[in-house]
């Protein structure tokens, strides 16, 4: 696998290292993934596989899929701005 050097505004390198955090992958694994969904991995058997692996991770949350976890998502959110906003934190 090849290695390479890339420069990134501090801000964007700061909101993929977070959401990497939040998905319990590397930046490195984040950075793959995200270039696969831009340009497509042209690989059948990698799809199936990166959609097997999903539901596992989604089964291994209790979640029953993408649609729970992003009005789970939603919801802690909304939770979160609105313990921001009691502490007078915007």
């Amino acid at each position: 696998m090849a290695k390479v050097m890339v420069s990134l505004p501090d801000d964007l390198l700061a909101r993929i290292d977070a959401e990497a955090a939040r998905l319990g992958l590397t930046r490195s694994a984040l950075l793959r993934l995200a270039g696969e969904k831009e340009l497509g991995s042209g690989d059948a058997a990698a799809v199936a596989a990166a959609v097997e692996r999903s539901r596992e991770r989604f089964a291994r949350a209790g979640l029953s899929g993408p649609s729970e976890l992003l009005v789970r998502l939603d919801r802690d959110e909304l939770d979160l701005r609105d313990r921001r906003r009691g502490l007078g934190v915007a």
